[in-house]
């Protein structure tokens, strides 16, 4: 990577960990997790998937255990945002105030790390590759997700969510394909406003994937509403 090119992907970084961090801290807290229980999954959330990332291309170790950077960050945002959970009305809110933060702070770390895995993508795989780019895009916005939530014994939320993975996909495909005619600044500024209007759209409208189901018959019908 160029000097500029450096500096940008260490920009999103910070601001992708950072964000990361904190949805990982919100899903310990909501889990009652002791301060290690929640430093654990914010440190998982914001390093996870780049640790997946690095591992994938052959960088080794990977860049998380080089540099304490991201570890200090998440550990400091997992006890700051605990501090105030305990000692402000943040453990007042309501449910919905709460999953707005965290579907907030979700959405920027995954919008800001489609542009970290598309950077690697491009310095590894060149500049007109797509796979490399992409495959890395969607591995480093979803992975430390993933590993949050089974951490946590929940459904990842990229297998049920709103429109989720498949906003990290576009973003890094408007990357790849625009890349070469706009420059890699203002690409990786465009793709992560794509990301970010995509995923917030989503869960506005409550847009979602296509879901399979069987047909119900009307017997099923009955039951259900018998249930409610």
């Amino acid at each position: 990577m160029l000097m500029g090119e450096i500096d940008l992907w260490r920009l999103f970084d910070i601001i992708g960990t950072l964000a990361f961090a904190v949805s990982g801290t919100l899903v310990g807290l909501s889990r009652r997790m002791d301060i290690f229980g929640i430093s654990v999954l914010a440190l998982a959330t914001a390093v996870g998937g780049g640790m997946v990332r690095d591992l994938l291309v052959g960088l080794t170790p990977p860049m998380a255990l080089r540099d304490t950077t991201n570890f200090l960050l998440s550990v400091g945002v997992a006890l700051f945002t605990s501090f105030l959970y305990q000692w402000t009305e943040l453990h007042h809110m309501q449910r919905r105030r709460l999953l707005t933060i965290f579907n907030v702070s979700d959405t920027i770390g995954l919008a800001a790390f489609t542009i970290t895995g598309a950077l690697t993508g491009v310095r590894f795989g060149g500049a007109d590759s797509y796979v490399l780019p992409i495959l890395l895009a969607a591995t480093t916005a979803v992975g430390g997700g993933m590993i949050r939530d089974v951490l946590a014994k929940r459904m990842p939320v990229v297998l049920y969510a709103e429109v989720y993975a498949a906003a990290s996909l576009v973003g890094a495909f408007v990357f790849c394909a625009l890349g070469g005619t706009l420059g890699i600044e203002a690409v990786s500024w465009l793709a992560f406003l794509l990301v970010l209007l995509i995923r917030f759209a989503a869960i506005h409208w409550n847009w979602s994937l296509y879901h399979p189901r069987p047909p119900k018959r009307h017997h099923e019908d009955e039951e259900e509403e018998s249930l409610q």
